[in-house]
């Protein structure tokens, strides 16, 4: 059973997001916070697998809880919660060692995968939040680019394809999908990557595939 704990100081997001996740017999919602300060005490108490954190709550907010949670539960997977115009926190919330973003507008299913992606030791990225978090590297000074760049140079033709479509946000199935290919090579091409690439996981992959240029427009439907 998948231990969750929801922090978000709104009563109705708190109710969508456990009526969409207590629909699955091995999801379980443990304990929902209405602010940081909570969500670090409940955590403590309840030692979830996967905590979902709203960026914007009172005593302390989301990002801040993050680096708390980190410290004191660090197996406790965190994920953010965030909006369309919160993408200005996401490389803050980088820095904090979350696991992953998703949108709170984001499909039901992406929501229940994403939780069963982090609580596995993987990692879950939005296709619309990693559109944004492109953009803003491409912002990004030189130096940067030039760094991803000789990193992924030393990885295989494949494993630059597969690097780019999981910073696109796809799914191992997706890419197995998209590539003709069973989902466990997948599995075998991203643990090589995130080795070879020195990463915890797929979000700080994804980052060192946009910095290198491996992630196009197109890659995330855009």
């Amino acid at each position: 059973m998948i231990r969750v704990l929801l922090a978000d100081d709104e009563t109705i997001i708190r109710a969508g997001v456990r009526s969409i996740l207590t629909t699955e017999p091995d999801i379980e919602v443990v304990a929902e916070a209405t602010n940081g300060r909570e969500a670090v005490e409940l955590a403590r108490r309840h030692r979830p697998h996967v905590v979902l954190l709203d960026i914007r709550m009172p005593d302390i907010d989301g990002l801040t809880a993050a680096g708390e949670l980190r410290a004191t539960n660090p197996d406790s997977a965190v994920v953010i919660l965030t909006t369309f115009g919160e993408d200005k926190y996401i490389e803050r919330a980088l820095d904090q060692g979350v696991a992953g973003f998703l949108l709170k507008a984001s499909d039901p299913r992406d929501l229940i995968s994403g939780v069963r992606a982090v609580a596995s030791g993987g990692a879950c990225l939005s296709p619309l939040v990693a559109r944004r978090l492109m953009t803003e590297l491409r912002r990004a000074p030189t130096p940067r680019a030039d760094v991803s760049g000789d990193r992924t140079a030393l990885l295989t033709k494949r494993e630059q394809e597969v690097l780019g479509m999981l910073g696109a946000g796809l799914s191992n199935a997706q890419i197995a999908e998209r590539l003709h290919l069973v989902e466990g090579t997948i599995k075998t091409y991203v643990s090589a990557i995130l080795n070879q690439l020195g990463v915890r996981n797929r979000v700080q992959a994804a980052i060192i595939a946009y910095e290198a240029g491996l992630v196009t427009r197109s890659d995330l439907g855009g």
